[in-house]
C-alpha cells in the first residue's frame, strides 16, 4: 500500500485523503492547529451565564459542481449539514456548527494534531517531515493542503515552480470580531452592512445552531489589511462601533472577543492542484482554484487523483 503525508487538515487536506484512502493509500494527516476546523472553525463561550455558539470562520458554503453537491447530499443525510436560506438559495451551513463538517471528515483519518512541520526532505527512501518533536516518514508521497503563504517556505528546495506559483498568489487577511448578547437584537440575522464590514450574522438564526444571542462580525479586506497589526482590543471596539452605528443603539455585550485571520480568503488559481508525479508531490487548496470551500474540496481530490494515476 502506498503512504501519503498531507502537509493540512483543512477541506483540502481532508477531501485528498478521503480520495487517496479509497485509491488505496494508507493516509496521514500533519495539522498545526489543535482540532478540527481550519477555516470553517467555531467555538463556544460561556459568559454571565450565558452559552454563545460561534462560527467565526466561514459562515455557509455553496455547492454547484455535481460531484461536491453529492457530497453536500451524503452529509445532509448524514445531519451535519442544512441549508440556510437567509444567505441564499444555495447556501448550506454546519450542523450544529461550521465546524462539525470538518470534525465529521477527519474522524475518518489518523491526524496528528498540534504538530508544526518545519521543513520535509526528500531522498530515495522517499519524504520525510520535520517537526519541533522530531521526523515522521518516509512516505510515498506528499501533499501540501496550506496556505499559499506556507508553500514556499517548504518546497522552495524541491520545487521551486510551485513556490513562485504560490507566492503569485497571496491570501487576504480578515479581522473577525464575536459578539454575545444577553438579549436578542432587533437587528435582522443576515443585515446589510458597508464597510468597514463586509459581513454579519446572528449564529442562532443558523437551522441547527443554538446557544444565546451570538453575532459574528467579518471586517472588510481592506479594512484588515490597513489594521492588521492593532491590537485584538481596539478591533472589538472599533467593529463594535461600527456594528452600532450602522444598526441602532446596542446594548453593552457580555462577551466580545476578535481573531485575526491572516490567510483568510484566497487568491483565485484556477487552475485546480499542482501535481508532480515525477517526486510523488501535489500541493492542493481553495487558491489554486477560487476562495469557495467548495474549491478546496475539488482541489483536494484533484491532488490525490493526480498522485494515484502517476
Amino acid at each position: 500500500m502506498r503512504s501519503m503525508a498531507i502537509i493540512g487538515a483543512g477541506m483540502a487536506g481532508l477531501s485528498c485523503a478521503a480520495r487517496a484512502a479509497e485509491a488505496g493509500c494508507d493516509v496521514r494527516l500533519f495539522d498545526k492547529g489543535r482540532r478540527p476546523g481550519g477555516r470553517l472553525s467555531s467555538k463556544t463561550v460561556f459568559a454571565e451565564g450565558l452559552d454563545f455558539a460561534f462560527d467565526y470562520g466561514a459562515q455557509y458554503l455553496t455547492a454547484r459542481d455535481p460531484l461536491f453537491r453529492a457530497q453536500v447530499a451524503d452529509w445532509e443525510k448524514a445531519g451535519i449539514v442544512a441549508r440556510w436560506p437567509a444567505a441564499g438559495a444555495d447556501a448550506w451551513v454546519g450542523t450544529p456548527a461550521m465546524a462539525t463538517i470538518p470534525a465529521h471528515m477527519a474522524g475518518a483519518h489518523p491526524v496528528r494534531w498540534s504538530t508544526h512541520i518545519r521543513s520535509v526532505a526528500r531522498d530515495a527512501t522517499g519524504w520525510t517531515l520535520v517537526h519541533d518533536e522530531g521526523c515522521e516518514g518516509p512516505f510515498d508521497a506528499l501533499v501540501l493542503a496550506i496556505p499559499a503563504e506556507q508553500v514556499g517556505p517548504l518546497i522552495a528546495a524541491h520545487d521551486p515552480g510551485l513556490a513562485q506559483r504560490a507566492a503569485a498568489c497571496p491570501s487576504a487577511p480578515c479581522w473577525t470580531v464575536m459578539l454575545g448578547f444577553d438579549t436578542r437584537l432587533s437587528v435582522a440575522d443576515v443585515p446589510a452592512l458597508r464597510d468597514p464590514i463586509d459581513w454579519a450574522a446572528r449564529n442562532p438564526a443558523k437551522p441547527g445552531h443554538g446557544g444565546g444571542e451570538a453575532w459574528t462580525i467579518h471586517a472588510t479586506e481592506d479594512w484588515s489589511r490597513r489594521h492588521l497589526e492593532r491590537d485584538a482590543a481596539s478591533v472589538t471596539a472599533s467593529l463594535l462601533r461600527a456594528f452600532e452605528e450602522q444598526t441602532g443603539s446596542l446594548p453593552p455585550p457580555v462577551h466580545a472577543a476578535a481573531h485575526r485571520w491572516r490567510y483568510a480568503r484566497s487568491a483565485k488559481g484556477g487552475t485546480g492542484a499542482h501535481v508532480r508525479p515525477d517526486i510523488a508531490l501535489a500541493a492542493c487548496g481553495d487558491w489554486l482554484i477560487a476562495p469557495r470551500v467548495e474549491s478546496a474540496w475539488m482541489s483536494g481530490r484533484q491532488a490525490a487523483d493526480g498522485l494515484s494515476s502517476g
